[in-house]
């Protein structure tokens, strides 16, 4: 092991724990948040009454096109099968085997976990909803499924623009949830706590199985190099 290599195991160490306390910290502030929800009673908070009227009376036709079709995009069987099993099987196929499981067991992890608070809590929902909903408004399953996606692909490809595309994401989904009724404004913060704080616990859990995924890709660029050099200099 060269000198570099024995520096960044220790910094890489220190990331991934930092990683997962984060997460830790995100699901514990979640629980929280839900609990103060049961224990202060059925009544929402002011700013979730605020929120919530900014949209009553007859919705704009765009936005509520736009509202329903992340309903769709962001649950029912498009966000337990073709989103989890899709990204698997594309992140599979270009070389990320750790990174697809880890994929696969953040989403089962985060959508396993928000119906655990929603049945713990079972907090109601928006009278007003536009929308078929299940039990429990608290958290947004939506908002954690889109938090969890985000953060995933924040992990696999640390690169500004997928934090931005996914911070931007996961406030479009909150917004649709809200703006259909079916949620409550915090319901949506609980949702994205849940689903950001399971892939970083998870994103330290596969930590050293996803380093096997970019080993095995700096390989095949590496072979790619000198295979595209070998012509020249002969």
């Amino acid at each position: 092991m060269d000198a570099d290599s024995a520096d960044a195991t220790p910094l890489t160490v220190r990331s991934e724990r930092a990683r997962a306390i984060l997460g830790l910290t995100l699901v514990a502030l979640a629980c929280g948040l839900g609990a103060w929800v049961f224990f202060r009673g059925p009544a929402p908070f002011a700013i979730d009454v605020w929120w919530n009227q900014l949209f009553v009376g007859a919705p704009s036709q765009p936005l509520l096109a736009f509202a329903l079709t992340m309903d769709e995009i962001g649950g029912h069987w498009i966000a337990v099968f073709v989103v989890p099993l899709g990204g698997a099987l594309a992140l599979f196929l270009v070389g990320r085997r750790w990174g697809a499981l880890y994929f696969l067991a953040a989403s089962v992890a985060s959508a396993a976990f928000v119906q655990l608070l929603k049945h713990t809590f079972g907090r109601a929902r928006p009278e007003d909803i536009l929308v078929l909903s299940d039990h429990g408004s608290f958290p947004s399953g939506h908002t954690a499924n889109a938090a969890t996606v985000a953060v995933v692909v924040a992990v696999l490809f640390p690169a500004v623009w997928a934090r931005i595309a996914g911070i931007v994401w996961v406030i479009l989904m909150a917004f649709s949830r809200t703006y259909l009724h079916a949620h409550w404004l915090s319901d949506t913060l609980g949702g994205a706590l849940v689903g950001a704080g399971t892939a970083l616990i998870l994103a330290a859990v596969f930590s050293h199985l996803r380093v096997r995924d970019d080993d095995r890709l700096a390989v095949r660029r590496s072979d790619r190099r000198t295979d595209a050099a070998a012509p020249a200099s002969s």
